[in-house]
C-alpha cells in the first residue's frame, strides 16, 4: 500500500496508549486498532481531524505516501 500510517509513531511521541486515545478520540479499540495498523481502507476527515487535535499534530505526521515500485 501506498499510503503509510505512522499513528504508532505519533502515539510513541505523545507517550499515549491505544486505549487512552480509543477514549480521547471516541473509536473502539478494534476501529483504532485497524487504522493504526494500516488495515484501513478510509478514514473519516472528522476521525482525522479529531486524532490530530488529540495528539497535537498535523494530518502528515499520520498519514505518508510512498510510490509503490
Amino acid at each position: 500500500m501506498a499510503i503509510i500510517v505512522n499513528l504508532d509513531v505519533m502515539m510513541a511521541k505523545r507517550k499515549m496508549s491505544l486505549n487512552e486515545l480509543s477514549e480521547k478520540v471516541g473509536l473502539t479499540l478494534s476501529n483504532l486498532s485497524i487504522l493504526k495498523t494500516g488495515k484501513a481502507k478510509a478514514v473519516r476527515f472528522s476521525t482525522l481531524e479529531t486524532i490530530c487535535e488529540v495528539l497535537q499534530c498535523q494530518p502528515g505526521d499520520i498519514l505518508e505516501y510512498r510510490k509503490e515500485d
